[in-house]
């Protein structure tokens, strides 16, 4: 594959130094994307169809039934109206409290090393940035060396070499973006679906589990510490 008349091989030479810890972020950024891709299509759930199925068991009074399709399912949503179902016989306050915790615990499957792919995104910005402009200092270095007798095309080959390592750490800094964004919308909606779930068996069963709110504000209507961390 040539790009600007060169393979990558010769452009990640020609970026310098700083393309090496660029190329780790890659190898890491792609790890994260894969990994965290595959824990969440493991978790994906037909939330309309779960719904229906949980409804008809818990309004006929079929629990051991509903307890069983929740086991049947990955994620938090069913995670969080399992924990609801083993916990009904007590108090609306404790049972809200081991709800809140066992989704809390069910949701960092899915928060988990979202934030890597963040950092990496802004290291990887930061280190192209740090490489041009090492490598414009380098350039001006040596038309100071030569006493300013340079050619114009000496000049043009050590900015557009220093400006690689830019343009690299922008090739890695947007999918990471893109991947941490869509990610952590999934994760808001798992949280979101969790609260709906506690509402819904609330509804059907005649109680009121205690709920509080996220002291951050981004995810009020979730039972207490779920969505936390």
């Amino acid at each position: 594959m040539q790009v600007w008349n060169h393979s990558l091989a010769e452009l990640v030479l020609k970026g310098g130094p700083i393309m090496w810890p660029l190329l780790g972020c890659s190898v890491v950024a792609l790890a994260l994307i894969l990994d965290r891709s595959l824990a969440h299509i493991r978790m994906r759930l037909d939330y309309p169809k779960f719904v229906g199925e949980l409804a008809a068991r818990v309004t006929t009074g079929k629990l051991e039934q509903a307890r069983e399709l929740c086991s049947t399912y990955r994620g938090p949503v069913a995670a969080t109206a399992g924990a609801y179902l083993d916990t009904i016989d007590l108090d609306d306050d404790a049972r809200g409290s081991v709800v809140a915790r066992e989704g809390a615990l069910a949701l960092e499957g899915a928060e988990q090393r979202l934030r890597g792919l963040s950092t990496i995104a802004h290291l990887a910005t930061l280190l192209g940035l740090l490489g041009t402009v090492a490598g414009l200092v380098g350039a001006f270095h040596q038309i100071e060396l030569a006493g300013g007798q340079v050619q114009p095309s000496d000049l043009a080959a050590g900015i557009w070499e220093a400006l690689l390592t830019t343009v690299f750490g922008l090739a890695i800094a947007i999918p990471c973006l893109a991947a941490f964004h869509s990610l952590e919308s999934r994760a808001d909606q798992m949280a979101r679906r969790m609260s709906f779930i506690v509402s819904y068996l609330d509804q059907w069963l005649g109680k009121h589990t205690a709920q509080m709110h996220s002291d951050e504000g981004e995810r009020d209507s979730l039972p207490a510490a779920v969505g936390q961390g």
